[in-house]
């Protein structure tokens, strides 16, 4: 008799507390059940379950054993599963969680070309700047920047971002260009408030020597576009990702403020909850994304 048969019929005896239940659960005959129970007992040389004429209930070995069993059965219940996944077209609500300054100048415009390749996936995105807890929040996965803090997450990385710090011409001629980190403590700095200790920038030196600068902004804001938008009005220095700075800094809206300074480089992932199998909307989207973000980099944005 097949293994995998015999395990889940004794099982199910035990799930269902007799053999009776047992058939009904399987759609099999009740002495069919009897058999591969038997069957099992047999080829393991011990008693698996105390029969009366009112219960059925694992001995100390059908107990250890159905521990055990279970697990097998529901490990071969899961591969059963992925290949269905695998092979089903991606369908059904995606939510997504990504940062408001990614989302909208880069994720939003793509989403079109993704619903039509993939018209029955709808997508629900959600623009914040907090961190989001993926499976207590329903989310199906999330697009974050910088350094992975959740080990337990699967991540894929998309591309490349950098961070300088920049400012307008004008307010360069106004207020003159910093040469050194130290010059900083001089300047009028934009700061991003919804980052943990966002008063603080971390800098690398040229001699490799990390620095930290604590200077209090003279603007701060929650939202990276904004700070932007100072920087090309001639506010003050910010310290922005390159996904964000790159067009207005083509177009000579901002400059580098010191160029000499070792560049930050952040990667850009797509993380989603762990599993034995990635469900085929989110594989979908993902693997879009990869190719979208393909020849994105530090020198292209």
């Amino acid at each position: 008799m097949d293994r995998l048969t015999e395990m889940e019929a004794f099982a199910t005896v035990v799930d269902q507390g007799g053999f009776t239940d047992a058939a009904k659960k399987m759609g099999i005959s009740k002495s069919a059940v009897s058999k591969h129970v038997s069957s099992l007992e047999a080829r393991l040389g011990a008693r698996l379950l105390n029969r009366t004429t009112r219960r059925v209930s694992p001995t100390e070995i059908g107990l250890a054993y159905y521990d055990r069993a279970r697990r097998v059965l529901n490990d071969a219940g899961e591969a059963d599963a992925l290949v269905t996944s695998m092979q089903s077209a991606p369908s059904g609500l995606l939510r997504i969680s990504v940062a408001t300054d990614f989302g909208v100048n880069h994720l939003s415009p793509v989403l079109g070309d993704f619903l039509t390749e993939f018209p029955d996936i709808t997508v629900n995105m959600a623009l914040n700047n907090r961190y989001v807890e993926l499976i207590s929040e329903g989310f199906d996965m999330a697009v974050r920047i910088g350094e992975l803090e959740d080990s337990t997450l699967r991540a894929r990385k998309l591309t490349d971002t950098t961070k300088r710090m920049i400012a307008s011409p004008a307010y360069f001629e106004q207020y003159g260009r910093p040469e050194k980190i130290d010059d900083l403590n001089e300047h009028k700095l934009l700061h991003y408030s919804n980052q943990a200790n966002s008063a603080v920038w971390k800098l690398t030196a040229p001699s490799g020597e990390k620095r930290q600068v604590r200077t209090a902004g003279w603007l701060t804001v929650n939202d990276g576009q904004s700070l932007l938008n100072a920087c090309i009005g001639g506010l003050g220095i910010a310290y922005l990702p390159s996904f964000l700075y790159a067009d207005a800094m083509q177009q000579g809206l901002v400059e580098e403020a010191i160029p000499d300074l070792p560049v930050e480089t952040q990667g850009i992932y797509a993380v989603y909850p762990p599993g034995r199998f990635t469900q085929p909307k989110v594989r979908a989207f993902i693997d879009f994304l990869a190719h979208e973000f393909a020849d994105k980099g530090p020198d292209i944005w």
